[in-house]
């Protein structure tokens, strides 16, 4: 008897539905864009470092002035930590960080009634000379090429009189608002000087003690993030204060070989104003010119002028890149972007910060990607 053989069609069917039918491909979801899933993956992530900087933000803003006084703790641990190191060697750590800061203070509070001498005995005189420039400036501007109509200016300035005189209660609210600000700066002051005592004295040994807390693979980053953003901010503020007292010092000669009275105020002006990079200087010394033109003249302003244009080119290619390159490697557009943003956010205290600020985080990056996990 012959055995028939017993075609099994099921396997096959089976093994062709496995297979994809020619109609498949046009049911099937279309392939996403390699470049739209990396920007995609981009997208969120910028999205969550962009919440969490927000979170940091409206932190900071909620307590201002623990953050003011921290950061201004900072750059006095930067400024006075190496002197309290030299004083450490000839007697105790404490007396060391006592003798710094005392000397500092005094040396401060000397500058500070410096120019409050300075402003005393020049007071009567420069206030003749203010009337008198006042009318030497509008009796130029009087004439060509200028020409404009006494009458104006002689209304713009009854009209000045008359707001002082229909806002004197709104001034004076302003005024004794100011009082209460005056009290927040001198408390902000007071903590930063509490936690650069202690910045001095144990700076480095608070910090071993915060990384020890943490897990050992994240203590070893952690540290090595902390000791380069500790590297360029102290390079920073060193930078900054030598460029600023440089300013000073030479704007203070410029100003007193020009006759321009308050010479040493507006110097002194020009240090603090320098420690705003790219628009701190030129608004101290459009003050300094207003004065020169008040005071001497529209040639001695000139000539102040002419004094801002030299002074920033010195600072921008000389001082600046000498001083700051080796601690500061940021383009002049994110310095720029940098301090206006800064100020946006925060004002006065956001431009001070936000040049270190964006500094220290470029550093811990770069400190970061070199250091092997």
């Amino acid at each position: 008897m012959t055995r028939r053989i017993v075609a099994r069609p099921v396997r096959r069917a089976a093994s062709s539905r496995g297979r994809p039918g020619p109609g498949s491909r046009a049911r099937r979801a279309p392939a996403v864009s390699p470049l739209l899933r990396t920007a995609a993956s981009y997208a969120w992530r910028l999205l969550v470092v962009g919440a969490a900087v927000y979170a940091v933000f409206a932190a900071l803003g909620k307590f201002h002035e623990l953050a003011v006084a921290v950061f201004l703790g900072l750059v006095v641990t930067a400024m006075l930590r190496p002197v309290a190191g030299l004083l450490d060697r000839f007697m105790p750590r404490p007396l060391a960080v006592a003798c710094a800061l005392v000397g500092s203070g005094v040396l401060v509070l000397g500058a500070l009634a410096l120019v409050g001498e300075a402003v005393a005995g020049e007071w009567s005189s420069l206030v003749t000379e203010f009337r008198d420039g006042l009318g030497r400036i509008q009796r130029w501007l009087e004439k060509p090429p200028f020409r404009l109509d006494p009458g104006l200016l002689t209304g713009l300035r009854a009209k000045t009189g008359d707001y002082l005189s229909s806002h004197r209660e709104t001034l004076l609210n302003t005024a004794l608002s100011g009082a209460g600000q005056v009290l927040a700066v001198f408390t902000v002051a007071a903590l930063a000087l509490f936690c650069s005592v202690f910045f001095i004295h144990s700076g480095d040994r608070q910090w071993k003690w915060f990384c020890a807390q943490l897990p050992p693979r994240a203590a070893d980053r952690v540290a090595v993030a902390g000791t380069a953003a500790w590297r360029t901010f102290t390079g920073y503020t060193h930078g900054i204060v030598l460029v600023a007292a440089t300013n000073a010092i030479l704007v203070g000669l410029a100003l007193f070989l020009l006759g321009v009275p308050l010479a040493v105020p507006l110097a002194l002006l020009e240090f603090f104003a320098a420690f705003i990079p790219l628009i701190g200087s030129p608004i101290a010394l459009a003050v300094a010119t207003v004065v020169a033109l008040a005071s001497r003249g529209p040639i001695v302003a000139i000539l102040v002028i002419a004094l801002i244009v030299v002074i920033g080119q010195l600072e921008g290619h000389l001082l600046h890149p000498l001083v700051m390159s080796w601690a500061v490697r940021l383009h002049p557009v994110v310095v720029a972007l940098s301090v206006i943003g800064g100020a946006i956010a925060a004002g006065v205290v956001g431009a001070l910060v936000a040049v270190p600020f964006v500094s220290v985080l470029w550093s811990v990056r770069q400190a970061l990607r070199s250091h092997p996990d």
